[in-house]
């Protein structure tokens, strides 16, 4: 594909931003299309550590460090200053388990996945008053373990820088509700209330929403919604160089500039497409965390917010060429690691596009698993 050939983004998340930033800066015409709603990386703060995870998904790990490995590089192309930045800073991470035992174990395949991704930095198990001497909120008697290379992302800032870029670029942003065409001669085109366009190629990063705009067209999406709330507290503390906290479970505290603290995600796999603050999940969220950080319970909130992420039946992303539809792209199925992965997943979409070798075996992560056309009856 030629620069200049003009390509459609539907989804302004983590994954359509990236796609949308790398594209335009290699001169092609590209249309963003994001009607805003309930995308998850807006609503977003997370935590780029994979090497701590003990899931057994050896391609999901492999695309998750690769995902960490490339931000040092995302943020020298958007000319930000990776050791001073409110996007993206390395902080470290705290990682608590529920014995002893458990965290020599986790600290044991860290210090083997050190030997390919030396980016984890120093590794300790750290006591109690050395946590609290990082991290001055925190209340236990557990140790942690601590891996320096841990950072922490905002989701809104860095998809808006992305954005900015992009248009800076020669980018057009819609903020428009997109519906996919297929015309019979193979190509596609994107419709709204005000017009159809044709384009070259489409991208397809709306995440959960990947049902809604292919089913119509024939194909099945194994694609379900899991909603996530987090809130925003204050605290009169600068906490700009505060470790990020991954207690045993789901609720992680990760401290921003200014006395800014996040906690969450919620995980709720009933709620569908509901996009509704619930007071009753934010206050049991702020319980657990307090747990750990008893000063957190008085601390001011800010305000909350919440997302929908992208699960497959088997929690495994996918990204690539939809089957038997040449120059239609797309990515999902990230869940809770999308902006870990996001933004190398979206690298690869440019590199597909562009006719390039790909960072991973793109076969790892098979769109075919989860696409599939459904045969009409004749």
């Amino acid at each position: 594909m030629n620069k200049k050939e003009s390509i459609a983004i539907v989804g302004a998340g983590i994954v359509g931003a990236t796609t949308a930033f790398y594209l335009s800066s290699e001169g092609y015409d590209v249309t963003i299309y994001d009607e805003g709603t309930g995308q998850a990386t807006s609503a977003a703060a997370g935590i780029i550590c994979p090497w701590l995870s003990q899931r057994r998904n050896k391609k999901w790990y492999q695309l998750a460090a690769a995902g960490a490995a490339f931000y040092p590089t995302l943020l020298h192309d958007l000319n930000e200053d990776a050791a001073d930045s409110d996007i993206y800073r390395q902080v470290g991470t705290l990682v608590f388990k529920k014995s002893p035992e458990l965290l020599t174990k986790l600290e044991k395949i860290a210090l083997k996945r050190r030997e390919l991704a030396p980016e984890i930095g120093e590794l300790a198990i750290l006591s109690p008053a050395e946590i609290k001497t990082k991290l001055p909120l925190i209340e236990t008697n557990q140790s942690a373990l601590f891996a320096s290379g841990g950072a922490r992302v905002d989701g809104s800032l860095l998809t808006r820088k992305l954005l900015d870029t992009a248009i800076l670029n020669g980018a057009e942003y819609l903020n428009e509700k997109a519906q996919l065409i297929s015309s019979n001669n193979g190509t596609y085109s994107i419709s709204t209330t005000k017009e159809t366009q044709p384009f070259s190629a489409v991208i397809l990063a709306v995440g959960a929403w990947l049902p809604e705009i292919l089913e119509p067209l024939g194909f099945s999406v194994d694609i379900r919604p899991q909603k996530g709330q987090l809130v925003y507290l204050e605290v009169a503390k600068e906490t700009k160089d505060w470790p990020v906290v991954m207690p045993d479970g789901e609720k992680d505290i990760i401290p921003f500039p200014n006395g800014r603290i996040v906690v969450g995600a919620t995980h709720e796999n009933d709620e569908g497409y509901d996009l509704t603050l619930t007071e009753e999940k934010l206050t049991a969220m702020l319980n657990e965390a307090s747990n750990f950080a008893p000063s957190l319970a008085k601390a001011k909130i800010k305000e909350a917010r919440v997302g929908t992420r992208a699960f497959t039946s088997d929690f495994a992303p996918f990204f690539g060429e939809v089957p038997q539809s040449p120059k239609l792209y797309v990515a999902s199925g990230l869940g809770s690691s999308g902006l870990t992965s996001g933004p190398i997943i979206a690298r690869m979409l440019t590199q597909l596009i562009m006719d390039k070798p790909t960072d991973l075996p793109i076969s790892d992560y098979p769109v075919a698993r989860y696409i599939k056309k459904i045969a009409r009856n004749s």
